[in-house]
């Protein structure tokens, strides 16, 4: 009794929300509008992201077992990487609508877009403090922050580096439980590699499903890593292993692009438009050329296609 008047004496008190903020660093019972649904997530990655069994497998295994463990030793760094249209960004919006009560409209979803927020490259140092201090600021607010970063490769090289401190093991940020946070990287640096590996099991008559991260794991971080027009150009995170997992997303075939448009067709009520299905696949452009493999654009172009053939 007497420690829940003491709360209520505090919550009356001009310092109740430093209190509550220092609580929510601490504390797994802050609800910082944290409600993870994790079998919802994997509902969600399986009807909807198409042809993607590695990110698939990759995303869900690793968000569940994060959450399993109440005192992780570090974040959970998760570094996407494909060709467009591909549902990186998809599956990170995923992980928010699962992750918090009010989907990605949360406060403690974090989204930045290089041209929007990082624009000049001569401004590096300037962007560097100011990501620093965004990130320390909001995970004092809420350790259940997730930190999206689109578009890596063209963020300015040394920029994320700075987030270093929050990603590893043995470091110490001052009042922030930093190592409940979620980080996710996107880009379309590594897809090279991954196409290659793609389309030679393609010609060699495999399964999709028969390509395994331990066939591109390395290959995307070292190509990650040596391209120096990605934010990973010769990034410390990447030397010191500070990325949780490399996500491939492989280039998706005719079949991919059908569901795409057969699930768009049907959120808009026309589920029986195989007409449209057919039309809006087979005007997609695919390569390479002579094999008419994979779709340029993967699902990208689906709306545009939808409203041109509706």
């Amino acid at each position: 009794m007497l420690a829940v008047l003491s709360v209520l004496v505090l919550c009356f008190n001009p310092a109740c929300c430093v209190f509550q903020k220092l609580y929510c660093t601490i504390s797994d019972s802050c609800d910082c509008d944290f409600k993870p649904n994790i079998r919802d997530l994997e509902w969600d990655l399986y009807k909807n992201v198409f042809g993607q069994h590695l990110a698939q497998d990759i995303v869900s295994e690793e968000v569940a077992k994060f959450l399993q463990n109440k005192s992780p030793d570090r974040p959970l760094v998760l570094s996407f990487h494909g060709s467009t249209g591909t549902g990186k960004t998809m599956v990170s919006s995923m992980l928010g609508n699962h992750l918090y009560g009010s989907a990605m409209s949360s406060p403690y979803v974090h989204q930045f877009v290089p041209t929007l927020h990082f624009p000049s490259a001569q401004l590096v140092n300037h962007y560097r403090e100011e990501l620093r201090s965004w990130v320390k600021g909001n995970l004092t607010e809420c350790a259940r922050s997730v930190f999206i970063f689109d578009e890596m490769e063209k963020m300015p090289p040394g920029l994320v580096d700075v987030l270093e401190p929050f990603l590893g093991p043995s470091h110490v940020v001052f009042r922030t439980n930093y190592r409940k946070a979620i980080y996710v990287f996107i880009s379309t640096a590594g897809e090279e590699v991954i196409n290659k590996v793609a389309l030679e099991n393609r010609q060699a008559g495999r399964e999709r499903e028969d390509i395994k991260l331990s066939d591109l794991q390395d290959a995307i971080e070292k190509a990650v890593y040596n391209n120096n027009t990605s934010g990973f150009f010769h990034s410390s995170i990447i030397q010191q292993n500070l990325i949780t997992r490399f996500v491939p997303f492989l280039p998706l075939s005719r079949c991919h692009v059908e569901r795409c448009v057969r699930s768009q067709l049907c959120q808009r009520g026309s589920c029986g438009r195989r007409d449209v299905v057919e039309a809006a696949a087979g005007d997609m452009l695919y390569a390479p050329v002579q094999g008419q493999y994979f779709s340029t654009t993967g699902c990208k172009a689906v709306p545009a296609k939808i409203n041109f053939f509706l």
